[in-house]
């Protein structure tokens, strides 16, 4: 498995995450404060095609790592968890690296 897919995952996990927390924030003040419905709108409108590009990555990488469907799953979901995200990923950059790392050419030895 190359590098890229999983620095794409990777990238995508975080802003996901980061536009998940500023709209529940964005939520908070439109629905608690009565600030903010347009702001909310377009922060929501910016997370749901985020979100979209994070599903294609995040399902990029499950498929060459070969992950069940279960945890294929879970990854999928995280991204409409706030800050779930954060964890997950870390756990997917440990468990796929060695993969990445497997997929490195071999040195000649002299």
């Amino acid at each position: 498995m190359k590098s890229s897919v999983l620095t794409r995952y990777r990238v995508m996990a975080y802003v996901t995450a980061v536009m998940l927390l500023i709209l529940c924030a964005c939520m908070v003040a439109k629905y608690g404060f009565g600030t903010g419905k347009d702001l909310t709108l377009v922060v929501s409108q910016i997370h749901g095609v985020l979100y979209i590009i994070y599903l294609v990555f995040a399902f990029d990488l499950g498929s060459k790592a070969k992950w069940r469907f279960g945890k294929l799953l879970w990854v999928l979901v995280s991204g409409t968890i706030p800050t779930a995200a954060f964890f997950v990923e870390r756990k997917v950059v440990r468990e796929t690296a060695p993969l990445v790392a497997g997929d490195a050419p071999e040195m000649a030895k002299a």
